[in-house]
């Protein structure tokens, strides 16, 4: 039996009392109010209403490590990042890694692996996998349905999938980023219940009246908690928390405790903030953890006021499992490492030049904060008959290379990166994970990309002296090391890209989105430059 002192916060009648809480177990035998103030505040722990732990460059168990001390105790995750990689085998080592730490994570069926046809993969979740799936009891939704033109044209496989979802009775998630109107009504009426890809108050309000639930997403590269904090007064009941994808740097620092704390300080009810990071999640999602009510599983944090949210201790089913912001259970490693593909031969720089057909060109734009981009048209000059990068217009050159089959790779120009010399070069490219890269010469851009394909995966900086690797061997999109270790080499490596002229906030995060043709204007995979508007392939040339 446990027994702890402290003001209840009570987020079901909405009030704070001091009381005597008493464990038994794993659960929450009594909570007696007594009358003296007390020094330290109890509150139910928080949910990551949506975020892909592969983007943390952690395996499960290291990510809970880093997560749990900022009071996080469950999350929703869609596993599709190892699933495009990887396939079942992908969610089958997530699910089991996920045995090992006390962190609560529901994941998500990957609903679109790969993300379009538009690309290549390393694998194809099939609506017969999705069936599998969905009848397990780790799986507990259908992840974020990207292809949102598959199911405006009700595409039967995209149709399929849902209705597999449906019968099972559990949640689908959505993702349709500036969806409006009656394509965004329809988008919701085929069963999509959440979206956390809004970026304007008018798009979520719009989708709120068609009957989704919003997550205010604030990530290592989309920040959308700005544009949308006014819906935790107007929507409390309809909203959530979510990161998406977070660096380990930042989640060493911080998560879902940081959006709780900015929240308050915009002046928020302490009671609408924490039913969003809390009770809207478990009950959308049917999480089994504890709310702070008698027969609960013992969840909760201690800390000091309500104001900073910094937890002093966390509780995960009666044990005190972190205190002072460091987890203090044994969370063990593993000792079995899934394969990592990437059996593609080095490239020349002679493969990274881009014929001088026409000197106009089209141009991914990057949007600070924001996974949108947009097109510019640019005017670059040639030299002996193919075009050159202009970092004075800080147009740098972009290429996208199929790491599961060897290919020539694709090429086009990006603006908004910063570079000023060097180049950088990540295997996490979303969804399908090829091999990305931008860079100011094809020098660098060839030595990074090189790099990556002799250590079959991770992310790299490279110039004319240097050449720095984080290798992520699991999949090419993590480490099996300790996460805080994990956390210094990527700043590390993050400082380089930054010395180097990037400017944007989270380079690597940033460039790992120019491939993901879902989200629109333009972007670019293995196979060429794409329109996410109108979903097509589009020409480089822009005459």
């Amino acid at each position: 039996m446990t027994e702890l002192k402290g003001n209840i916060v009570d987020i079901h009648s909405r009030r704070i009392f001091p009381a005597l809480l008493i464990i038994e177990g794993t659960r929450i035998h009594s909570i007696t109010e007594i009358s003296e103030i007390q020094s330290q505040y109890i509150l139910p722990g928080f949910v990551d209403a949506h975020v892909h732990i592969e983007s943390s460059m952690l395996i499960p168990t290291e990510f809970s490590r880093l997560c749990l001390p900022h009071g996080t105790i469950a999350t929703i995750s869609d596993p599709h990042e190892i699933a495009n990689v990887l396939g079942m085998d992908g969610i089958s080592f997530m699910i089991e890694n996920e045995k090992h730490t006390p962190l609560r994570i529901l994941y998500g069926a990957p609903s679109c692996v790969p993300a379009t046809h538009f690309e290549t993969a390393g694998a194809e979740i099939g609506v017969s996998d999705i069936e599998k799936l969905m009848a397990m009891d780790e799986i507990g939704y259908l992840s974020e349905m990207m292809n949102y033109p598959g199911v405006l044209h009700k595409d039967p496989l995209v149709m399929e999938k849902i209705a597999v979802a449906q019968r099972s009775g559990k949640p689908i998630d959505g993702h349709a980023p500036g969806l409006r109107g009656l394509d965004a009504e329809s988008y919701c009426n085929a069963g999509i219940s959440t979206d956390h890809e809004c970026f304007t108050l008018d798009e979520a309000l719009e989708k709120i009246q068609y009957g989704m639930s919003i997550l205010i997403r604030e990530g290592s590269a989309a920040k959308n908690f700005e544009e949308l904090h006014p819906l935790i007064a107007s929507h409390p009941d309809l909203c959530m928390f979510c990161s998406d994808d977070k660096h380990p740097d930042e989640l060493a620092k911080g998560h879902i405790n940081q959006i709780v704390a900015r929240a308050i300080a915009k002046g928020y009810n302490l009671m609408d903030v924490l039913r969003i990071a809390h009770l809207n999640p478990k009950v959308h999602y049917n999480l089994d953890i504890g709310s702070l009510q008698i027969g609960d599983f013992a969840d909760f944090i201690i800390c000091d006021d309500l104001v900073n949210i910094i937890p002093n201790e966390v509780y995960v089913k009666g044990n005190s499992i972190a205190k002072n912001g460091k987890v203090i259970v044994d969370i063990p490693s593993i000792s079995i490492i899934p394969n990592s593909p990437c059996n593609i031969q080095p490239i020349s720089v002679q493969d990274l030049q881009i014929p001088a057909i026409s000197n106009k060109v089209n141009v991914i734009g990057c949007i600070p904060g924001q996974l949108t981009t947009n097109t510019t048209i640019a005017k670059l000059s040639d030299s002996v008959g193919y075009l050159t990068n202009d970092p004075l217009q800080d147009i740098i050159k972009i290429s996208v290379i199929n790491r599961y089959t060897s290919s020539l790779p694709a090429l086009a120009f990006v603006k908004g990166m910063g570079l000023k010399k060097g180049a950088i070069a990540s295997t996490i490219a979303h969804d399908s994970h090829n091999i990305i890269s931008v860079g100011v010469d094809d020098e660098s851009m060839c030595k990074a990309i090189n790099a990556l394909i002799e250590c079959k995966g991770g992310i790299a900086y490279a110039d004319a002296t240097t050449i720095e690797i984080l290798p992520l061997p699991i999949a090419g999109l993590m480490s099996d090391q300790d996460g805080y270790m994990i956390a210094e080499e990527y700043e590390k490596i993050d400082l380089l890209a930054r010395n180097a002229g990037s400017n944007i906030n989270a380079p690597f995060m940033t460039l790992s989105f120019l491939a993901l043709l879902v989200i629109p204007t333009l972007k670019l995979s293995d196979k060429g430059l794409f329109n996410g508007e109108s979903f097509t392939f589009t020409s480089l040339y822009a005459d």
